[in-house]
């Protein structure tokens, strides 16, 4: 069984007891949550589909902790002007196991 549920803005094909990383949530580490933005879901061949989601489903999922991903370095530069300049950036996740898929 496979849904595929809107997180944080972005959509991901999720399962039960998947661990994936989403942009940073407001939640403490060990916290449950609940999303209820879910599109499909395939239940061993027979999929529901929603328009644009579906109104019963739900998806379960606990907080396991906050990581930082890997650092981007942003560098700017125009050439024979003496311009340049040098910025970098750690985007920040949740890691997040996935509990249950309830219809």
């Amino acid at each position: 069984m496979f849904a595929i549920v809107t997180i944080a803005g972005q959509q991901f094909k999720v399962e039960e007891g998947q661990e994936l990383f989403v942009h940073q949530l407001e939640a403490n580490e060990g916290d449950s949550l609940s999303f209820d933005q879910v599109m499909l879901i395939d239940n061993d061949g027979k999929v529901e589909l929603g328009k644009p989601i579906l109104k019963k489903a739900s998806v379960n999922a606990t907080v396991l902790g906050h990581q930082k991903g890997d650092k981007v370095i942003v560098f700017k530069k125009k050439r024979r002007k003496g311009y340049k300049k040098k910025n970098g950036h750690r985007q920040r996740f949740t890691k997040i196991k996935i509990d249950s898929i309830a219809l």
